[in-house]
């Protein structure tokens, strides 16, 4: 997974062809925390398919305000720099529902 920051978000989501699943986590956040284990394994399985990325909002609060993440965990689909599908929360955010998010929209 690539971790993203405000120097390369634009580069590697907004100005990215294709399809991109972006991880929105934080330290404090538990169920992020949580879920870590199963996203890395979804990446595994479908990184030659989809791009997938992870931000640390904690580190990057700013740029996560700026994408409208207003809770945690937060999963948001770009296609080709356009934000089309979003989960959120952690009752909404189960590995199920990532993997759903992903097959949907390759």
């Amino acid at each position: 997974m690539i971790e993203l920051n405000k120097d390369n978000f634009d580069a590697e989501v907004v100005q990215a062809e294709g399809v991109v699943l972006v991880d929105f986590w934080g330290d404090k956040c538990e169920p992020c925390k949580a879920l870590m284990p199963s996203v890395e394994k979804l990446a595994e399985q479908y990184g030659n398919q989809i791009k997938m990325c992870k931000l640390n909002t904690g580190e990057n609060r700013r740029l996560a305000i700026s994408q409208k993440v207003l809770g945690l965990p937060t999963f948001i689909v770009y296609k080709n720099g356009e934000r089309v599908k979003e989960i959120s929360g952690a009752e909404n955010c189960t590995p199920e529902a990532i993997e759903n998010l992903i097959k949907e929209n390759l």
